[in-house]
């Protein structure tokens, strides 16, 4: 007994090494981008496992979907990041497929723009907050917030955006 109790206190340091430190461990690949409007949430998502959270901030004119330039309004709907903008106006910047197949052919029967530019990105450059829900029709977040979204979220990555 008294053999063991000192394997187990010996072996522990040499067992604790061999662990990898918190905080250490790759972060898992996110697989898609969900946006909940009504809620003021983004999420990422590692195959349907929610690894990220962040309290985001959109359009002035938030409920309802996007349906033609200048509406304030941020789109509902599935979609895709096309690109890293490095040299945007609001620090970084994930582009977004906006408008869709859907979109175009919503905004085309009525008669209406669509726009296009719909982006996830940071704070402008120069400002270190802004008001609730102040967008063109983008999703906001802090600048932190969007350096770290840049560094997970690959260009493909679906994104789905709820009311």
């Amino acid at each position: 007994m008294i053999t063991r109790r000192i394997f187990l206190l010996g072996a522990t340091p040499f067992l604790t090494a061999c662990l990898a430190p918190v905080g250490s461990l790759p972060m898992p690949t996110v697989t898609a981008v969900e946006v909940y409007k009504a809620d003021r949430v983004m999420t990422l998502l590692s195959n349907g496992i929610v690894v990220r959270r962040y309290d985001i901030d959109l359009g002035t004119n938030p409920i309802g979907p996007k349906r033609q330039r200048g509406d304030g309004k941020t789109p509902e709907g599935d979609y895709y990041i096309t690109h890293v903008n490095t040299q945007s106006q609001f620090t970084l910047s994930l582009g977004i497929n906006y408008p869709n197949e859907e979109d175009l052919r919503i905004s085309t029967a009525a008669g209406l723009d669509p726009g296009d530019e719909i982006f996830f990105h940071g704070l402008p450059n120069g400002y270190g907050s802004a008001v609730p829900d102040w967008t063109d029709g983008c999703i906001a977040v802090g600048n932190s917030e969007i350096r770290e979204i840049v560094s997970l979220v690959p260009p493909g990555t679906p994104v789905t955006i709820y009311p």
